[in-house]
């Protein structure tokens, strides 16, 4: 009997071709661009439409004709860098052939698929030219050179409305720039003073040591990287093929260089060994474009600081692809839906568009690179060491002041745990679970709430959650600081959940643990729980078993070797692929256990588990101390088997920690004796 065709040819998610993809050559990403693109070109030549693509019917804050049309200019951010090789091309005509006629068509105002000459302030359409304006540099030679005059006009008046309307001052600044640039380049040098204005305006947003505030100076995240030095070093980039720039724009473009070499030990601090980068922040949804700033300064030929090699930056720009090619991103189709690890509505903000998610291409400016450059035909990758980026190799933590941060290690950097204070985004769905949780990780990832009614719903990693419901409902977790402060050995802040409640949190690294110690001053009884660190774990079978495996959520590493903790409730659980281990010593007095929240709440894991302990605060003054692991390399379990729990002791403000043989002494600045 013949063998049917599952068994001859084993059906393969659609990102098993990405994962098996080494990643270690221009030719490797070039397949892995093409691999990428295809089942969305073959929408786009399906539609019947000239530049859009038309992905699902989800909503974003834009009606859906711009969600098209920015589904289609997110795929710029790969088609342009990729088609600036002849051969791919040549390999696709019809790719090439659309994504030029679009241009033609979607900027005449005379033709049915117009792109719309009335925008409006702060429209969509503005974030998008940045993509055409790149997609216009890389292809100057191959397609706006031979367009007729004609042609060329109708898309400079297209792209000049963005002159004539209101932009928010942040990170959309940037686009201008861009196109702005792109006037000045072909003949129009009035257009430099615009560049002037807006450069002024990000310029103040500047902070030091490459950082900026993205237009808020409480919300610093993954768009600087991704957006205020990205947009600047494809302008520096495009430099050399435009010899007549003025020197105002070649001084910026030197300063802005500068920036980004000034940028290098703290965001490569954000990488973990694997390629994986800490998630943080809001527009998760655009993924690998964590890595975009590595390509950008390898493209613009930024000079790296003392030590760095552009071996390193290809490291770092590489081993993130592969982490994020291995990821389950993609849908059966191999569409790329919003979502970070895993399509996830979940976790949106309202301005994720259906095909948002494809501004992940911008990192492919590194294609824009000839295969001659040094960066493809010389350059080895190479690890970046722990001095370079400013690790104290006692601690194993650096601090980054200016996004409010202090990193920690683990011992072969399998693991990056960020502590924070300070961060807020008031304006953006779930800001209190994207910016102001105690501590994110890259192993570990964290949770955005379905609701905050119930526990499951919360998913309450890595924060406290407090209720003043007798049924323990409707909880509040920390969302805007009164007070706050980043030291060398602890994050500080201060939180007011009710006008008569205070809560101070000091939380101590101590990798791969981690203290947490919290003065509350309450006039009301509160209800409490604190989740640490969560893990992937799959539903338990219908008997109620877990199916022979260590994944259903049970404390299967639960001794503590450490006497001082004897008394107290600890929980700890060990993930059977990953093999690390999350879990919690609690506080005197409260419980500990592993939960398991509502599906598709954490942005890595679509299933997981979350060590939690609770207990009930009557009113008056309390001191909580508790303990958090957080561990990758096994770096707690002691020989025998069994979790090595540091020792805590707090006095007054002197907390002692002693773990291994090592102890240290721990001033906390800001307790307040009573």
């Amino acid at each position: 009997m013949a063998s049917s065709p599952m068994e001859s040819s084993p059906i393969r998610p659609f990102n098993a071709q990405l994962a098996d993809n080494p990643l270690r050559t221009r030719a490797d990403l070039q397949l892995a661009v093409e691999q990428i693109l295809d089942p969305v070109m073959r929408l786009c030549l399906a539609s019947g439409r000239y530049g859009r693509l038309h992905l699902s019917n989800s909503a974003a804050l834009y009606d859906d004709d711009r969600a098209q049309i920015e589904g289609f200019c997110r795929l710029l951010w790969g088609l342009g860098p990729l088609m600036t090789d002849s051969t791919e091309r040549a390999r696709h005509p019809q790719w090439w052939a659309y994504v030029t006629d679009s241009f033609v068509h979607c900027t005449n105002p005379d033709d049915p698929d117009y792109w719309g000459g009335g925008l409006t302030d702060y429209d969509q359409i503005f974030v998008e030219m940045g993509a055409i304006a790149a997609f216009l540099y890389e292809s100057k030679t191959t397609f706006w050179d031979q367009l007729s005059a004609s042609d060329q006009q109708h898309i400079l008046d297209w792209l000049e409305q963005v002159n004539h309307r209101q932009l928010p001052k942040t990170n959309w600044l940037f686009f201008r720039i861009l196109v702005n640039n792109w006037f000045v380049d072909t003949g129009h040098p009035d257009h430099a003073k615009l560049i002037d204005a807006d450069w002024q305006i990000v310029s103040h947003h500047y902070l030091g040591r490459g950082w900026s505030y993205d237009g808020y100076v409480n919300q610093i995240d993954n768009y600087i990287p991704g957006a205020y030095h990205f947009f600047s070093l494809l302008r520096a980039g495009f430099e050399d093929a435009f010899p007549d720039r003025s020197d105002t724009i070649r001084q910026q473009c030197a300063v802005i260089r500068d920036h980004a070499a000034a940028f290098f030990p703290d965001y490569a601090g954000w990488f973990a060994s694997d390629g994986a980068c800490v998630p943080f922040g809001r527009s998760l949804d655009y993924r690998f474009f964590q890595s975009g700033f590595w390509a950008a300064s390898a493209f613009a030929h930024v000079t790296p600081p003392r030590g760095w090699s552009l071996g390193m930056v290809k490291h770092l720009l590489l081993a993130n692809l592969r982490w994020w090619f291995a990821q389950p991103m993609f849908q059966a189709d191999g569409t790329l839906l919003v979502g970070y690890c895993y399509p996830n509505m979940n976790m949106a903000e309202g301005y994720n568009g259906p095909a948002s998610a494809y501004w992940a291409l911008t990192t492919m400016i590194i294609l824009a690179l000839p295969a001659s450059d040094p960066f493809w035909s010389h350059t080895v990758e190479e690890s970046v060491p722990d001095r370079l980026l400013g690790v104290d190799p006692l601690t194993h933590l650096h601090t980054e002041p200016q996004p409010r941060m202090l990193v920690a290690r683990s011992k072969t950097g399998k693991e990056v745990q960020v502590f924070t204070a300070g961060q807020h985004s008031h304006e953006h769905a779930l800001g209190d679970a994207k910016y102001e949780k105690f501590v994110y990780s890259t192993s570990f990832a964290f949770s955005v709430p379905k609701s905050r009614i119930l526990l499951k719903q919360g998913a309450f990693d890595s924060t406290l959650a407090l209720s003043q419901n007798a049924d323990s409902l409707w909880w509040k977790v920390p969302f805007g600081f009164a007070k706050w402060a980043i030291h060398d050995r602890y994050t500080y802040s201060l939180w007011n959940p009710w006008e008569n409640v205070s809560v101070q949190s000091f939380i101590i690294p101590c990798m791969p643990w981690h203290v947490r110690v919290h003065v509350i001053d309450t006039d009301r009884v509160l209800h409490c729980a604190e989740g640490g660190f969560s893990l992937p774990t799959p539903y338990p079978l219908t008997d109620g078993s877990d199916g022979g495996t260590e994944a259903h959520p049970k404390a299967v590493l639960n001794d503590v070797s450490a006497s001082s903790v004897s008394s107290v409730s600890s929980v700890f659980y060990r993930d059977p692929v990953l093999h690390a281990i999350t879990g919690l010593v609690a506080s005197p007095g409260f419980t500990a256990e592993m939960t398991m929240p509502e599906p598709n709440t954490n942005v890595r894991w679509a299933r997981q588990t979350i060590p939690l302990q609770q207990g009930t605060l009557q009113p008056g003054h309390h001191v909580l101390v508790s303990l958090y692991l957080g561990d990758r390399e096994a770096e707690s379990v002691r020989p025998d088997g069994l979790i090595d729990v540091p020792t805590v002791r707090l006095q007054g403000s002197h907390l002692t920690l002693s773990w291994k043989g090592h102890q240290s002494g721990i001033t906390l600045e800001e307790i307040e004796h009573k």
